[in-house]
């Protein structure tokens, strides 16, 4: 086993050496631009691209020409939020308080410039609750901005309520799925989705690709474009096509495709594994977010007594974080934990395990171990502290 450990697969996952094989030769073999139609160098790229982009339609159950590639889920968020939205003046948007910050970002921009957004609340499990959704769905609301699978406490929202109210409603659906793509099974027409966006470094491929899902039939979704250029993705993205990331993409999502069952199983089994040691260890855990629904790898516990800064630099064996890795230059508690219910206080003291395709139980052991045994050094502390004052 060896050191430091990696379990913050929520924040980023490696790129899997058979994603690299099949994306070396597109940095010197076959480096041509996708927009070259006049040879075989321009050829052979567009030729990659066009494989790939099936491959990621069939992980989640569309059709080819409805994929956009994209630098990532920001920018296809972008796209997709702000897209939709300045091609309906007078809109409005509800979306959730623990949306990532990719999607909040968005709405505040569009809220300054006069749309309407309703920002749900969740449970202490990390849920929505539907009769709020429906009702606040106006005869003025364009999209529906929900996400898959929270990247910090990993639950899973009802996908499929969800759906067959946009569709009852008539209003549009965008779902930021990257921390689900891949984890869970995820089938854009069977869940009623319009609009899907993902980022290829959550599932094992590279950084600075990602892809946008834009359903073309009932109902055909029209878009602005936010990235302008030399018309590349159908006018909808400019800009020369990442033609190495795009073909590790596409690898990815075949691998996701065909190993999810076998790898999510491993996931909760070793999750499951990690909060008994950590329980055993410690006593009671505070576990943020639903106990079931949520994404495998994904353990988001909080630590009473103990400060969570100190926690994370007492565990420099261990990669891990204490929320998104977008939000780790704030010291502001997170935005999710205070939705949930969770004081200001627990929310700093709050790690996430982000356990992924290259964890192994040795590895679990060894977290729990080291968890345990500073969690109580610190606890120890801080009642030695108290019994002084």
């Amino acid at each position: 086993m060896q050191v430091p450990v990696y379990m913050d697969n929520m924040a980023t996952t490696p790129v899997d050496p058979r994603v690299l094989a099949d994306m070396l030769p597109y940095f010197g073999t076959h480096f041509g631009n996708a927009a070259s139609k006049t040879h075989a160098f321009g050829w052979a790229a567009a030729d990659a691209v066009e494989r790939a982009r099936e491959e990621v339609a069939r992980l989640i159950g569309a059709r080819a020409q409805e994929i956009v590639f994209a630098a990532g889920a920001t920018e296809a968020n972008n796209l997709a939020i702000k897209g939709a939205v300045q091609a309906a003046p007078g809109a409005h948007i509800v979306t959730c308080a623990i949306e990532h910050k990719a999607v909040l970002e968005c709405c505040h921009t569009l809220e300054k410039q006069g749309v309407e957004v309703t920002y749900l609340p969740v449970d202490r499990c990390g849920q929505i609750d539907l009769d709020q959704l429906a009702a606040a769905i106006t005869p003025r609301t364009v999209l529906i901005s929900l996400m898959a699978a929270n990247n910090e406490i990993g639950v899973l929202q009802p996908l499929a309520a969800i759906g067959r109210l946009a569709r009852e409603r008539g209003v549009l659906w965008h779902c930021d799925a990257a921390q689900a793509i891949g984890k869970v099974p995820l089938n854009v027409e069977a869940l009623g989705i319009d609009l899907l966006s993902a980022s290829g470094h959550k599932l094992y491929a590279p950084k600075g690709v990602g892809f946008l899902y834009v359903c073309s039939r009932k109902p055909r979704v029209r878009l602005q474009a936010q990235v302008e250029g030399g018309g590349q993705e159908r006018g909808l993205r400019g800009g020369t096509l990442n033609v190495p990331g795009i073909v590790g993409l596409g690898r990815a999502c075949q691998l996701g495709r065909e190993e999810m069952p076998a790898e999510a199983a491993r996931l909760v089994q070793m999750r499951r594994r990690l909060c008994a040691g950590l329980e055993a260890a410690l006593g009671p855990l505070v576990v943020n977010g639903h106990a079931d629904e949520r994404v495998p790898g994904n353990l988001n516990v909080s630590f009473p007594g103990v400060d969570g800064t100190e926690l994370l630099l007492g565990l420099r064996e261990i990669a891990l974080s204490s929320g998104a890795a977008c939000s780790s230059q704030t010291s502001a508690p997170s935005h999710v934990l205070r939705a949930i219910g969770a004081s200001d206080d627990l929310a700093r003291a709050s790690l996430r395990f982000g356990l992924g395709r290259f964890n192994t139980m040795a590895e679990v052991e060894f977290a729990i171990d080291r968890t345990a045994a500073q969690v109580a050094r610190l606890r120890a502390c801080a009642l030695a502290i108290e019994e002084k004052v």
